[in-house]
């Protein structure tokens, strides 16, 4: 196996000569504009290590990392407007920069080009990488749903709240990394392996982005700061505050999450303090730790290599100390 840069490189050498401006320009621009914004480019490098990792050629892998790209941008796209989001990494939102209805149709045609990808596959591996992709894009669609249901529900657990981003944002992972060990027709026990570590190493991803939604750097995170709190999201860190703030302060934080402020800097602030006090911030480093540790104890039990062990031990760590 390589350096992970590698694979990044290798990818964005792809993805350039694949997504390129056509006609109409007002459906194809704002696709080459989301998809050319950077991004850490995890869910494909996922799917080409792990190709490589059951010893198939990551070039044979480039068509199923282009599609798990393009269908994630597409999520961001549509949920962008979903929460009325003016920024993503650094830089205006499609709907924001053309039209809401311009975003809508732009990302209806990246979903139908994610689709398109896998018929560069033949046969068996076709239908695998087909049968994952449809049941992995239901679950983010109703994971997507259960995140704007809770905007709306009273209580939310942190099982259910869990469950939310495991099926939103973990399970895209775990399917980038077993989609590249079907290209490489690896065996099932490796499949669901691989599955598995994927998905845990995105939840404690979900739950750093999260943590740096509130206690990041808007420079290096890209969105703005405390976008969660102005949104009212009933996030791991807020969920928890409910139970370790002291009485009166549980009561303010619910309080706020009732609101929706024309000026949001003050209760940005304020909830940000509670959240201090409470020491919500250990507590969630503590959280994305053993999760990120459960994921490396599954790396362990795989029958592989330990020098391609440790590059993926690597790649989880890269992604649990990020700053963005």
């Amino acid at each position: 196996m390589k350096p992970i840069n590698f694979y990044r490189e290798k990818f964005i050498d792809y993805l350039n000569t694949q997504v390129l401006a056509q006609e109409p320009k007002t459906l194809y621009d704002p696709i080459v504009y989301i998809l050319n914004l950077g991004g850490k480019r995890l869910r494909p490098i996922s799917v080409l290590m792990t190709a490589e990792l059951f010893g198939c050629s990551y070039e044979k892998a480039l068509d199923a990392a282009l599609a798990i790209e393009v269908f994630h941008n597409f999520s961001l796209v549509h949920d962008d407007i979903m929460d009325d989001a003016a920024v993503r990494r650094g830089k205006t939102t499609v709907h924001e920069k053309w039209d809401i209805n311009t975003g809508i149709l732009s990302g209806d045609a990246m979903l139908i080009r994610a689709y398109q990808l896998f018929e560069n596959y033949e046969g068996e591996t076709f239908r695998e990488l087909a049968k994952l992709f449809s049941s992995t894009a239901i679950m983010v669609c109703e994971g997507q749903q259960y995140d704007v249901d809770f905007e709306e529900q009273e209580e939310v657990s942190l099982e259910e709240y869990l469950k939310m981003i495991e099926y939103k944002t973990a399970v895209l992972v775990g399917a980038a990394m077993e989609m590249g060990a079907i290209v490489a027709g690896a065996d099932q026990k490796c499949r669901k392996q691989i599955y598995e570590y994927g998905c845990l190493l995105g939840l404690a991803f979900q739950l750093q982005d999260d943590y740096l939604d509130i206690f990041g750097d808007y420079e290096t995170f890209g969105k703005e700061i405390g976008g969660d709190i102005i949104e009212n999201k009933k996030t791991f860190l807020y969920l928890t505050a409910l139970k370790k703030a002291s009485a009166d302060e549980a009561k303010q934080l619910a309080y706020l999450y009732s609101l929706n402020p024309e000026d949001t800097t003050q209760k940005v602030e304020t909830v940000t303090t509670i959240f201090k006090n409470s020491g919500i911030a250990e507590i969630t480093q503590a959280k994305i730790k053993e999760i990120s540790l459960q994921a490396f104890k599954v790396l362990e039990e795989m029958e592989i290599p330990e020098k391609n062990k440790a590059i993926f031990r690597e790649f989880g760590k890269k992604l649990m100390n990020r700053e963005n």
